[in-house]
Order: C-alpha cells, then sequence, then structure tokens
C-alpha cells in the first residue's frame, strides 16, 4: 500500500513538472529560456539581415471556418538595398503609422515609444501613448516579466547579429490598411525604450514579428478568431522591390508546390529540403545534410542563404562549372570574399541563359525551381556583374534560406496543415494574378504629420482628399510637387528611374508620367510631376484618380535607397478641357493640308518635267544628223 502511494505520488509529480515545462515552453513572455541562434554572415555592416530571437514554441491550434477575412498589406523597400522588407501599420486612436520589418524569425511587434532615451532616428514619428485614446498598458501579472516598479510586463529580444529590443508591453487597436478586409483589431504589442545594434540604425521605425509565439500577430488574430492560421508573403524581384502580404487564409493556385513543415521540430518556420539540383544534375550529398541542428528554416528577416559546408561548397562549384567562360571578379566590398562574375549583361530577364537553373527537391518529390536572381544579387561598381547570395553558415549544421531564394515567389505559410506553399509568380503584380476576396474597409488616414520622414524639412501638407461623383468631373490631368531628398549633394536623381517607380507603384503606364520642371537647394529637389490619361482615354477616370490621390496624400509611394527619401508638398488635379471645334479636328486637318500640298507639289513638278522635255526635242545636236564632218558651228537661235 506504501509502495502503491509512493508511485501515485511520484506519477502526479512528474505529471506536474511535465505541465510546467509545457507552459513554460509555450510562455511568449518568459525570456528566462536558453537561447537558439542561427550565425549569419552579414554582407554589409549596416544591413540588419537575421533575427532570431529567445522565443519559446507555440500553441498549436485549429480553425475550421474558411469564410473568415484576410488583411491584404502592400510590402514596401527592397531586399538588397534595405536588407528587409516593411509593410506599413497603424496603431492607436486616432491611428499612428508605421514602417515595420517582416520577420518571420520574430514573434513580438514592436514600434519605438515617445518615452524611449535610446532609440535611434526612424523614417516616422514615435508611437505616443498619451495621443490615444484606447492605449493600455499591460498590467504586471505571473505569466510576464516586469519592470522595476513591478507596475508593468516588459519584453527584451537579442538577436544574432548583436542588436537588442527591450521595452513594455502594452495594447492597443491596431489597423491593417485601406486594402484589408479586416477591421481594426486589439492586439498586443512592444513599445520600446531602448535600442541596439542595427536595430537602432535602421531607417524602418521596428519589427512585425510573424513567427510562432503569443506575442505574434498572426497567433494574436488567429486567437481571436478573426482570420485562418495562415499568412503569405510575395517579395518582388532584382531591381524592382515591394510586393504583397496576406495575413488569413487564401486559396492556393492549382500548381503551388508544398513542402511539410514541423512546428515542433523549432520555434522557426522549415521546411523538408532533400535534394539540390543544378542544371538538371542533382548533387551529390547526403540528404540528411539538410536535416542537422534546426533543419532547412525559412526566414523572411534573412537576406541571403547560408548553407552547411559540404552543401555550400558542391552548389558552388557545380553554379561555377556551368559558368566557366564568365570572369571572376573581386566583390564590391573588400572585407568580404564574396563570389564574383562579370559578363553577364545588364537585363535580368537574359540571365538564365547565362546561369544555370537551380531546383529544390521537398521531401514530397515535389520541385521548386530557383532562377538566378534567387540566388544573385548585383554587383555595386561593376555593371553587369553578379554575386553568389549563397554563403557558409559558418560551423552550424542548419540550412537557413533568406529571402533571396523567394524572390517572385508567393510563399504561404499553412499554418494549420503544417506545410508551406511555394508558388513562382511577377510578386509586383500578385494582385492582378492572384484573385484574393476583399473588399478595401474604412482604414485609417492618418494625419500628414504622422507621414513625414524623418529626414526631410517640415513642408506644406498636402490638401485633403477629393470626393468624386460619378459624372461630376473628368480629370484631365494630375501633378504634384514632390521634396526629394538624397544623401549625397553630388548625386542627381536619375528623374527617369524614379518616373518609372512612379508609374509602378500607382499602377499607370510609364508614358502617363512627366516630369514637368524642377528645382534643387543642396540636396533637396523639389519635382512637379504631370500624370496624363493613358493613350487609349481622353480623360482620367474617377475611380483612378482617386486612387492616385490617395497613395500620394498617404505617403505609400516609399522609394528604394537609392532614390533617396521623400515628402509630398502638394498636388491638385484639372478637369479635362472642353476642345474647340479646330482642336477636334486639328489631325484630320493637318492631314488634309499635308496631302493636298503633296499632290500639287507633285503635280508642279511633273508639268515642269514634261514642259523641258518637250522644248529640248525641238533642236537637234551637233553632229546627230547627216554624215560625219568637222565640226560646226552652233547657228543662232
Amino acid at each position: 500500500m506504501a509502495n502503491s502511494s509512493s508511485s501515485l505520488m511520484i506519477s502526479y509529480s512528474l505529471i506536474l513538472l511535465n505541465l510546467y515545462a509545457i507552459v513554460s515552453s509555450t510562455s511568449d513572455f518568459n525570456n528566462r529560456h536558453h537561447p537558439m541562434i542561427l550565425p549569419l554572415l552579414l554582407s554589409t555592416p549596416n544591413i540588419s539581415a537575421h533575427r532570431m530571437p529567445f522565443d519559446g514554441h507555440y500553441s498549436r491550434r485549429h480553425l475550421q471556418n474558411s469564410e473568415l477575412p484576410n488583411a491584404r498589406m502592400r510590402l514596401f523597400d527592397d531586399l538588397l538595398s534595405n536588407g528587409y522588407y516593411t509593410t506599413r501599420l497603424f496603431i492607436g486612436t486616432p491611428p499612428q503609422e508605421f514602417a515595420l520589418i517582416v520577420d518571420t524569425g520574430s514573434t513580438v511587434t514592436y514600434v519605438p515609444c515617445s518615452s524611449c532615451e535610446r532609440c535611434g532616428k526612424h523614417q516616422d514619428p514615435r508611437f505616443q501613448p498619451e495621443l490615444s485614446s484606447t492605449y493600455q498598458p499591460v498590467k504586471c501579472n505571473p505569466g510576464c516579466n516586469c519592470d522595476d516598479q513591478g507596475k508593468q510586463c516588459t519584453y527584451e529580444r537579442r538577436y544574432a547579429e548583436m542588436s537588442s529590443s527591450s521595452g513594455v508591453i502594452a495594447e492597443d487597436v491596431v489597423s491593417f490598411g485601406n486594402e484589408s478586409e479586416l477591421k481594426p483589431q486589439r492586439a498586443v504589442f512592444g513599445c520600446e525604450n531602448v535600442e541596439t545594434g542595427d536595430l537602432y540604425s535602421q531607417r524602418a521605425d521596428g519589427i512585425m514579428g510573424l513567427g510562432r509565439g503569443r506575442l505574434s500577430v498572426v497567433d494574436q488574430l488567429v486567437d481571436k478568431g478573426v482570420i485562418g492560421d495562415s499568412f503569405s508573403l510575395c517579395y518582388g524581384g532584382m531591381d524592382v522591390g515591394g510586393g504583397a502580404m496576406v495575413l488569413g487564409q487564401i486559396s492556393p493556385p492549382p500548381n503551388m508546390v508544398f513542402s511539410h513543415s514541423n512546428p515542433y521540430r523549432s520555434p522557426y518556420y522549415n521546411i523538408e529540403l532533400k535534394e539540390l539540383h543544378v542544371a538538371g544534375k542533382p548533387l551529390k550529398l547526403k540528404p540528411k545534410v539538410f536535416d542537422e541542428k534546426h533543419g532547412t528554416v525559412l526566414d523572411s528577416g534573412t537576406t541571403y542563404a547560408y548553407f552547411p559546408e559540404a552543401a555550400f561548397h558542391a552548389l558552388k562549384d557545380a553554379i561555377m562549372k556551368e559558368i566557366h567562360h564568365l570572369k571572376q571578379i573581386p566583390g564590391p566590398d573588400p572585407n568580404y570574399h564574396d563570389i564574383c562574375f562579370s559578363g553577364a549583361g545588364r537585363e535580368v530577364s537574359h540571365l538564365s541563359k547565362v546561369f544555370p537553373e537551380v531546383n529544390m527537391v521537398f521531401g514530397s518529390g515535389q520541385k521548386l525551381s530557383l532562377s538566378p536572381e534567387n540566388y544573385l544579387f548585383r554587383h555595386t561598381k561593376v555593371r553587369g556583374a553578379y554575386c553568389l547570395g549563397i554563403f557558409q553558415n559558418g560551423n552550424d549544421p542548419t540550412t537557413l534560406l533568406g529571402g533571396i531564394v523567394v524572390r517572385n515567389t508567393l510563399v504561404t505559410y499553412d499554418r494549420e496543415n503544417d506545410k508551406i506553399g511555394f508558388w513562382k509568380t511577377n510578386c509586383s503584380e500578385l494582385w492582378k494574378r492572384l484573385q484574393v476576396p476583399g473588399v478595401p474597409a474604412s482604414a485609417p488616414v492618418p494625419s500628414p504629420s504622422s507621414n513625414r520622414s524623418q529626414a526631410m524639412p517640415p513642408v506644406q501638407a498636402p490638401s485633403s482628399l477629393p470626393f468624386f461623383h460619378s459624372g461630376e468631373i473628368r480629370i484631365g490631368i494630375i501633378t504634384f510637387d514632390m521634396l526629394i531628398s538624397v544623401n549625397n549633394s553630388n548625386t542627381k536623381p536619375n528623374f527617369t528611374e524614379v518616373a518609372e517607380f512612379i508609374a509602378h507603384e500607382l499602377e499607370v503606364d510609364n508614358l502617363q508620367v512627366h516630369m514637368l520642371n524642377f528645382t534643387s537647394t543642396g540636396n533637396n529637389y523639389l519635382v512637379k510631376w504631370a500624370i496624363l490619361p493613358s493613350e487609349s482615354a481622353e480623360y482620367i477616370s474617377n475611380t483612378t484618380a482617386m486612387k492616385i490621390i490617395q497613395q500620394l496624400s498617404e505617403h505609400r509611394l516609399h522609394f528604394p535607397e537609392r532614390f533617396g527619401s521623400y515628402e509630398l508638398v502638394e498636388w491638385k488635379f484639372e478637369p479635362q478641357k472642353n476642345r474647340t471645334w479646330w482642336q477636334q479636328h486639328f489631325v484630320v486637318v493637318t492631314v488634309g493640308v499635308v496631302v493636298t500640298l503633296a499632290v500639287s507639289l507633285s503635280s508642279i513638278g511633273l508639268w515642269l518635267v514634261w514642259r523641258r522635255q518637250k522644248a529640248l526635242g525641238t533642236y537637234a545636236p551637233v553632229g546627230a544628223v547627216g554624215p560625219v564632218g568637222p565640226e560646226q558651228e552652233l547657228q543662232p537661235l
């Protein structure tokens, strides 16, 4: 009986210990776990290329409702110029806007707080809790770490590149932008008090954590039952930038390639990579080479790809064997031993004719084809030269796949079904190709002051948005003044590239965007632009005009780093002018006059030739008639 009681007590004790371990591991507020850090080799000192926080495991959940809305959000910036992609998130009432790095390797979402004593100068003003009527601090409780006064929950995140973020935990209303059908939701986030390393110097305001954990935006929305347990990312291609993100479930395209993702393997999103093929030939590697330690991890916060030593050398040698005719040159940064080649040409579309195709083979046998833009980056000092965006992951056997691998690829993190899908597409035109249901919700329109870049001098705010009614007005032209600030006073902006970028962002033809004039003072250029109707239309439709003006007024044009930064000064539109009879028939009349002149001149020319030939025919040349004799004098006419 005593033995039986002792055994029962021991069993209860073990169960309690296991429950405690599970609760501790699933608590994202607890930062006392041992760190799980993946090594990172930064290509440039100022790029925050990889973030692996001290996160715990997650609680599994399933939602069967497929009718839930989703949040459609645009991505901005460029992976290689900035080292990350950002999206726009709105926090508070009234909403305050922030540019946040989308990071699947982090769980917590945080922004700089107005009380921060050690925060850098970022793109937008710091979050001001005192201006939000819906802000609430998360009070100290047994499930979190507390501040020194024991009043409020705190967080701390440290990353592999030696940067860190710490602050207090708060709750407020979070909104997802104009294209989201998901209504604003209350969510927990971090209000930063201290930043170090790359987090301090980066242009982006903070981090949007998409990983697994209680503080993750995805987990919070799923727990509320407002979205399905899935999200998708789509990064733009080489030299394009931008992209799209969807929080919630979408219908996968028919030819999407899937890989199993084990949620219990690690807190990071992993895939089952079994083989690599270069130019159709499999690399001679053991399959387990991609399954060591954390396995093959997919992380949007990492810029490049990092392979274990054996896989790196095999992949590098196979690629170099296929491009032996190209000249190998030093990399752009002498501090790093980049593997670069010249002679491939400037056109991205032609790279596949020079560089080999690389295939990733998953455990299911399905293949994901990688084009050259998925493993190359441009040489910044030599035109037409490219470098391998694949590196050895130090002594760490983990395979780490960063954003470069999935450029122009829709990646769906289907957490409910433990799989990750890949679909090759043009991410800058994703909405045109992928039918994602949803009507734009009444999203917040932030005040101009909250949009202003910290790097720009204060200017006059744009006018308020007009409201168009069907048939009320026909818009002939939209003009706007843009103040562009470049980093180097000796560098003049390439206005042709800027015009093409504006056309791409506003989703109009390149020929519709015209630069009217510009003035410059030091590093600042005040440029006047015009948006004209398309060639097939006489005016700009009210819907298109409203969309263009809304994008401009909300500062949703986010320049690549090479363009500098901008501030919209003012904009206006002019109605289509009623043309006179002469203006309407100018082309026809002009063509008629030209044709008439051409026919008249041709007739006069033919008549003169005929007269000359007739005149010459009445006179015989010397010696043309009669026997050949001494040369005679011409008779007087």
